[in-house]
């Protein structure tokens, strides 16, 4: 999940490497919600074993309130800080 800042807006996305595409969003290289919105700060991410099920979880959290997407960030992010130095 990335965001443009703590609260604000939020983008959820799947990716088989999230490094990468996170890198992509940070510099504006995809021509989407994400560079219009200046969403470049990976909040949150969990990982998969299998693509499908990577897809199943994106629908769901895609469906979810914005107040669980919240919840779901701070429990192990309560600060929203960057968290793609991280894993690189």
């Amino acid at each position: 999940m990335l965001a443009n800042r703590r609260n604000g807006t939020l983008y959820v996305g799947v990716t088989t490497d999230v490094v990468k595409r996170v890198w992509k969003h940070k510099n504006d290289l995809v021509d989407s919600f994400t560079n219009r919105y200046g969403v470049h700060q990976l909040v949150w991410f969990e990982l998969h074993d299998r693509l499908e099920t990577a897809l199943a979880r994106e629908k769901a959290l895609k469906a979810w309130r914005r107040a669980w997407k919240v919840t779901l960030i701070e429990r192990t992010n309560p600060t929203w800080h960057d968290l793609y130095p991280e894993i690189l």
